[in-house]
């Protein structure tokens, strides 16, 4: 278990202020990040810290994000999310508005869609038994890369330089115990692909536990 998601390790730029979400992309936001905290792939450990986050582009390349601290809430509103407007990796740097703070892998998923302008969805969960089942299965960042880094972003972005890994639309972070990410062009892409692996995941699991059965 991490006990470092929620804390925000870049330079964070946040100007308070109400953010006008559509009422479709706020729908698909909650839609996904319900089902993902209906089966604790997002949400909150017993030490209070949250874990798991979700992002969708708009054309102009911003994208809406889920606040920071806000794994612990069974379901969110629009003052729950982050319009993330302005970034650079290289100076670890982020601006964003909303009524609250955006995630601490907002980096993270900023360095995805610059490495492909057809991805329009990012998903971050937390799970140990898909984390250790997909380790060395798909593509992963190295394991002394930790989350919420300039090296984290410059590790997905080289990694998503291969149009292979892009395509597979998943990626496991090394160095974030627990921690998975996918995507794709749309929300519904990036959060079938994540579903498919995590029961995958499950099977693999009972299959190598059969006392678990």
């Amino acid at each position: 278990m991490t006990t470092e998601e929620g804390y925000i390790k870049f330079q964070h730029i946040w100007y308070n202020s109400p953010i006008d979400i559509p009422g479709s992309v706020l729908n698909l936001l909650n839609f996904w990040r319900n089902k993902l905290y209906d089966i604790n792939l997002i949400g909150v450990y017993e030490n209070g810290i949250g874990f798991g986050n979700i992002s969708i582009r708009n054309d102009d390349g911003t994208f809406f994000i889920t606040g920071t601290a806000t794994g612990r809430r069974s379901n969110l509103s629009s003052d729950d999310y982050a319009l993330v407007n302005e970034w650079q990796i290289e100076k670890n740097r982020l601006i964003c508005c909303g009524k609250t703070k955006a995630s601490s892998e907002a980096l993270t998923h900023a360095a995805i869609y610059e490495a492909d302008d057809t991805i329009g969805s990012v998903i971050h969960v937390h799970s140990e038994t898909m984390w250790k089942d997909l380790l060395k299965k798909i593509p992963a960042t190295k394991m002394e890369v930790e989350y919420g880094t300039p090296e984290m972003a410059f590790e997905l972005k080289n990694l998503l330089k291969d149009k292979d890994n892009i395509a597979k639309g998943i990626v496991v972070m090394g160095g974030h115990k627990e921690g998975i990410l996918t995507f794709g062009e749309n929300a519904d892409k990036a959060g079938n692909r994540i579903l498919e692996y995590y029961h995958q995941s499950l099977n693999n699991s009972t299959i190598s536990n059969p006392e678990s059965r």
